[in-house]
C-alpha cells in the first residue's frame, strides 16, 4: 500500500529548524534549557519541585492516537505552569512517554515496559536530581496502569534519602468537571477512551481525533452484587481484551470539545494549587529528625 500524495507534499517541505522541544510545556518552566551553571547558581534547590511528566504509548480505540496519556499529562502541566505564580519554582522534565501498558499489548502500537524497567527509570532519574541538589520530585501521571509502580519507587527512594520528597501523583486526582459532565454510567466504566479523554483531546489535538470511528463499549458480564471493581478499593486483575473487542470502555461518541474545555480548565485549576502546596511542603518529622542528627 502506498503512502497518500499529501504525505509526499509534506515530506518535500523543510522541517523548521525552530521547533520547539518544550511543546506544551512554557520555555522557561523546561527543565532542559537551563544549562549546568544555571543550575548550579539555583538557589535553595531543595526547594525548587522537579515534576516528571508520565504517560504512555499504548491503545485508545479505533478514534484515538496511543499518544493519549502523554498529552494529557504535559497539557495539563504546561497550562498549569503558565497560570503558576512566577516566584515558585516548578520546571519540567521531558515526558516520559513509555509506561507500563502491558493490560494493553493484545492491540497494535502498544509500547510497554515492564514494571522493573519502569521503576529503574525513575529511580535513575530521581538519583540524578537528587545528585543535583534537587529534594522534591513530583511524579505527574496519567496513566492509569502504573499508579503502584510509581508508589513503590517513591517510598523506596524516599527510604533511600529520607530528605527526598517524591510525590507519585495521578493527574486526575485534584477535584474536577467529571462528575458535573459525564453520566454515571461513564463515570462508572468510563475508564479509557470514553467520553472523558475522548473531550479532553478534542479540546487538546482535535486533528489528531477521528471522530467518524469512535463506539460506545462498556465491559459486560461484570458482577453486579458484589464489591468487586475493576478499580478502587477491591479491584480484580484484568487486561483490556477481557473486557473490550475495540479497546475503549466508555463512550467516546457523545464527547464534545465544550466539555473537555471545561475538563481541562478544572485539571489544571486544581493543579496550580497542588504545585504551590508541595513547593510549601515540608516532610513530616523532618525537624525532629534533623535536630537528632544533628
Amino acid at each position: 500500500m502506498g503512502y497518500p500524495e499529501e504525505w509526499y507534499r509534506h515530506r518535500q517541505r523543510p522541517l523548521s529548524l525552530t521547533l520547539p522541544m518544550h511543546g506544551p510545556i512554557p520555555p522557561h518552566r523546561f527543565f532542559p534549557y537551563l544549562t549546568w551553571t544555571e543550575i548550579e547558581a539555583m538557589p535553595h534547590r531543595d526547594q525548587v519541585v522537579v515534576v516528571q511528566p508520565m504517560g504512555a504509548v499504548e491503545q485508545h480505540g479505533p478514534h484515538l492516537p496511543l499518544v493519549v496519556d502523554s498529552a494529557i499529562a504535559t497539557t495539563v502541566l504546561g497550562q498549569a505552569l503558565d497560570h503558576l505564580d512566577p516566584a515558585i519554582p516548578v520546571y519540567s522534565l521531558p515526558p516520559l512517554y513509555y509506561g507500563k501498558s502491558n493490560e494493553h499489548w493484545h492491540f497494535p502500537g502498544t509500547i510497554t515496559l515492564s514494571a522493573e524497567t519502569l521503576l529503574r527509570v525513575i529511580t535513575e532519574v530521581a538519583e540524578s536530581l537528587y545528585r543535583s541538589g534537587f529534594r522534591k520530585l513530583v511524579l505527574l501521571n496519567a496513566h492509569g496502569g502504573q499508579p503502584q509502580v510509581l508508589e513503590i519507587a517513591a517510598r523506596d527512594l524516599h527510604l533511600a534519602h529520607p530528605d527526598l520528597m517524591v510525590f507519585p501523583l495521578f493527574v486526575w486526582a485534584v477535584p474536577n468537571a467529571a462528575a458535573e459532565l459525564l453520566t454515571p454510567q461513564e463515570l462508572d466504566l468510563g475508564i479509557h477512551a470514553g467520553d472523558a479523554e475522548t473531550s479532553l483531546m478534542l479540546s487538546m489535538l482535535p486533528n489528531q481525533v477521528r471522530m467518524d470511528r469512535a463506539r460506545a463499549e462498556f465491559p459486560q458480564d461484570l458482577p453486579t452484587e458484589s464489591w468487586l471493581t475493576m478499580e478502587g478499593a477491591l479491584p480484580f486483575a484484568w487486561v483490556t481484551q477481557d473486557l473490550s473487542q475495540s479497546g475503549v470502555l466508555g463512550d467516546p461518541t457523545v464527547a464534545t470539545v465544550e466539555k473537555g474545555d471545561q475538563l481541562l480548565a478544572s485539571l489544571v485549576q486544581g493543579w496550580v494549587k497542588v504545585l504551590g502546596d508541595i513547593h510549601r511542603f515540608q516532610q513530616p518529622g523532618s525537624q525532629g529528625r534533623s535536630q537528632i542528627d544533628g
